[in-house]
């Protein structure tokens, strides 16, 4: 079957929901954020296999905003709790009717309508705040409904989307609870709870990380900016714009990258990797990357999912050279992978200095100023 390409008009449908949410719930729309979207005619109107989210376009382009916010947003919580993932052996249909009955409450409590092809699951605001795998037990022995729509937890790809550019991620559930993690993360710093904006939710506190990792933090760092979450985005809102507009009021980060021999290649591909992943998930943010031993070696533009340059240097260790490149380049962050083992500059700069150390390095009082991340054993 001919697959469905990926259009303009879909991809402002799908920017224009997450500015939309991004007006309503810092949290779900960091969870929007992080989801791929695909589109594709053999869903009903949409669904997930638990990785992706994929979305009927014409479907989409007839129902109304608050109700497609609602729709994207009930599979990328599926998704996001790993409904797909957790069934297991158990009866599809009566799987998808628990799932959907909690989704639909989630929905509902950020302020959106239901989605109409899974409205079937009646409220319950008991059962909604249970597991999926209480809720499976609870409905035990009800009727299943009639028909298939509710039926949005599916065990693979639709047929008319072509196979990924590589194989698929090992373990999508981690990927999903640092989602979650980073979504907390920004809540908080919008002035959310920071765990769970709904309340006592079982199925957010079971999936809930006991902290937030390096990465979480990360993001956390890259995520202070005017257009991130506050009263800046909503005049966007009123006005119709979407992301995409927010391209001017961008965020620079300068990544520097210590090669001095110090540093392994796992944790360059690690930190650089987690950057990128930043840069698709927020597209005001840009980044350019240099390699420093006792020189600077660059500059190399960071793009989601690009290649990551092959590293340069070998030498000796100094901050500076790095620190005289702020006043050509302007950055709002620096970001600086290193052991810590090195010439500081004399004085502190203006630009908000973020050091990631891996295992091993110089401890965090002798950073003379900036934060100081640490990267774990396994990254």
């Amino acid at each position: 079957m001919t697959p469905v390409p990926v259009t303009p008009e879909f991809q402002r449908l799908i920017s224009g929901s997450r500015l939309r949410l991004r007006g309503k719930s810092a949290f779900f729309a960091t969870l929007l954020l992080h989801a791929e979207f695909v589109p594709s005619r053999e869903v009903a109107a949409a669904g997930t296999d638990g990785e992706r989210v994929y979305v009927n376009p014409e479907v989409a382009a007839g129902l109304a905003p608050d109700v497609l916010d609602g729709l994207l947003l009930h599979e990328v919580l599926h998704a996001a709790l790993s409904h797909v993932q957790r069934r297991g052996p158990r009866e599809k249909k009566r799987w998808n009717r628990s799932a959907d009955l909690i989704v639909n409450g989630m929905v509902t409590a950020a302020g959106l309508p239901t989605p109409p092809s899974r409205a079937g699951a009646a409220r319950d605001e008991h059962l909604e705040k249970l597991s999926v795998e209480e809720v499976y037990t609870a409905l035990d022995g009800e009727p299943d409904g009639d028909g298939e729509d509710g039926d949005d937890l599916l065990d693979g790809p639709p047929g008319d989307v072509p196979p990924r550019n590589g194989k698929p991620s090992p373990n999508v559930a981690r990927q999903w609870q640092q989602a979650l993690a980073q979504a907390r993360s920004v809540d908080a710093m919008s002035g959310g709870k920071g765990d769970d904006p709904l309340g006592l939710h079982r199925e957010l506190m079971r999936l809930a990380p006991a902290r937030l990792d390096w990465r979480a933090q990360l993001w956390r760092f890259l995520a202070r900016t005017p257009v991130d979450f506050g009263g800046f985005d909503r005049r966007f809102v009123g006005r119709g714009l979407y992301l995409e507009a927010l391209d001017d009021e961008s965020l620079n980060a300068l990544i520097a990258v210590d090669t001095s021999g110090s540093v392994d290649d796992d944790a360059v591909r690690a930190l650089v990797g987690e950057v990128q992943g930043v840069l698709g998930a927020y597209p005001h943010v840009r980044a350019t990357l240099y390699y420093a031993d006792t020189e600077a070696y660059g500059p190399h533009a960071l793009s989601p999912g690009g290649e990551i340059p092959p590293p340069q240097g070998g030498g000796g260790t100094d901050f500076r050279p790095i620190f005289t490149l702020l006043d050509a380049h302007e950055p709002d962050v620096l970001i600086y992978l290193t052991d810590g083992y090195g010439d500081f500059p004399e004085q502190a700069p203006r630009v908000p200095t973020l050091w990631v150390v891996p295992p091993g390095g110089l401890e965090d009082g002798g950073f003379p100023f900036g934060d100081v991340l640490r990267l774990e054993e396994h990254a």
